[in-house]
């Protein structure tokens, strides 16, 4: 390990981070997963890097919690936010995070994604239809960001001249997920979650009296519940329905987004999926793993554990770094190679055990089609100036990206 390399993982501080991690995290990445793949953090938590101890930590859930309530209550206080960020299934362990789960992925049968592709090709072709009328785009408000709004609008069955707010307010509670939150970040994550949640009210009681087909309406599915009964509270209704939103929404963005700049950087893989636009399905996933969506997870330690030769007592909260673990050369032969062909390809963007990602088949669908229709209508497409990232280090993507067609 060079000089530099050892006094990026030495300085290493999730909570002060600098311009040149937000830029490019993966030179710190591999740092730490090289001298210490197992960082003790300032506050007492633990960063992870390595793959093989993400798999350990997303599939032994007795000895890892995703229940953030002793974790988000001193980030957050007595607030909308926190109340949002320890209802939504992903911050909950099983029995509740099971039953959420069933309910959605009910409605997210592989017939039921089948359904929405022709749907989902006509809102892509649309969108290309309005870039192709003009010589300059910005590919993530014009193409990347209205995808996925739409997708999961039509899946609420959210009517369309109501979803102008849903963007914003799924930004500002997003962003409120960093490692630090500043008070600006809270004063807009704090009522955009009241503001969401009285929308959402509205919404479920014209369901309510009007419901939809369940097999395809995920909003009257989860207010009908099991046929056995089963049934989420209100309080667990609107914040999931929230969540769904959320989830969907920024990841599935940042996949678009990540994806066709990263083949911008490299055009000879660019060329290669232009030449062979049947290997979109192998692409992706690799646009996955290169580029994760989501970079980081949480978990909390609830009984005595060791990893890497590190002694934890329950109550340690740990961070488990997918961006770092998706280029594990333990797992992934010449990870720093972006191979739109790798296979296998078993990456964590979507997590693995029982809280893989229940929207990741739609969400590696609405990709799919995005990315290879955009290739197919504008082969020529290139900056037309500096892409602006983020600035965030747990969701990667993009502000914005200047694009012209040729």
């Amino acid at each position: 390990m060079n000089v530099h390399a050892r006094e990026l993982a030495d300085g290493f501080d999730l909570e002060h981070l600098t311009g040149e991690f937000y830029a490019n995290p993966y030179p710190t990445y591999r740092a730490l997963r090289e001298s210490e793949p197992v960082k003790r953090m300032r506050n007492g938590s633990y960063f992870l890097t390595r793959y093989d101890d993400l798999v350990t930590a997303y599939k032994s859930t007795r000895a890892y919690s995703s229940d953030k309530k002793k974790e988000f209550f001193p980030k957050y206080g007595d607030t909308p936010l926190y109340e949002h960020h320890t209802t939504s299934l992903v911050f909950n362990d099983p029995p509740a995070h099971t039953r959420v789960r069933r309910l959605i992925m009910g409605a997210l049968s592989p017939r039921a994604i089948a359904a929405m592709e022709p749907d989902l090709i006509r809102l892509i072709d649309m969108l290309l239809d309005c870039i192709a009328d003009k010589d300059e785009f910005e590919l993530i408000e014009d193409f990347a960001s209205a995808i996925p709004v739409e997708v999961i609008g039509n899946l609420l069955d959210v009517p369309r001249d109501e979803r102008g707010p849903l963007r914003d307010w799924s930004l500002a509670i997003l962003g409120a997920l960093e490692p630090v939150v500043s008070s600006e970040v809270a004063a807009r994550g704090n009522p955009a979650v009241p503001d969401f949640l009285g929308y959402r009210e509205t919404l479920v009681a014209r369901r309510r009296e009007k419901p939809g087909d369940p097999a395809r309406d995920v909003l009257t599915r989860l207010i009908q519940g099991e046929e056995n009964g089963e049934r989420l509270t209100e309080k667990e209704l609107l914040h999931n329905c929230i969540f769904l939103l959320n989830a969907g929404h920024e990841t599935t963005t940042n996949l678009i987004g990540n994806g066709l700049v990263a083949l911008l950087h490299h055009p000879d893989q660019k060329q290669r999926l232009i030449e062979h636009p049947e290997m979109i399905k192998t692409a992706v996933e690799e646009m996955l793993r290169y580029e994760s969506s989501n970079q980081l997870g949480n978990r909390m330690v609830t009984e005595p554990v060791e990893l890497g030769g590190i002694a934890m007592p329950a109550g340690t909260p740990v961070t488990l770094c997918i961006g770092a673990a998706n280029r594990d050369p333990a797992q992934f032969p010449d990870p720093e190679v972006f191979d739109i062909s790798r296979t296998p390809n078993r990456h964590l963007a979507f997590a693995t055990g029982a809280h893989q990602c229940a929207g990741m088949a739609l969400a590696r669908l609405e990709g799919a089609i995005a990315i290879s229709r955009f290739l197919a209508r504008f082969p020529g497409y290139a900056l037309d100036g500096e892409p602006v990232r983020g600035g965030r280090v747990r969701f990667r993507g993009f502000l914005r990206v200047p694009c012209k067609t040729s």
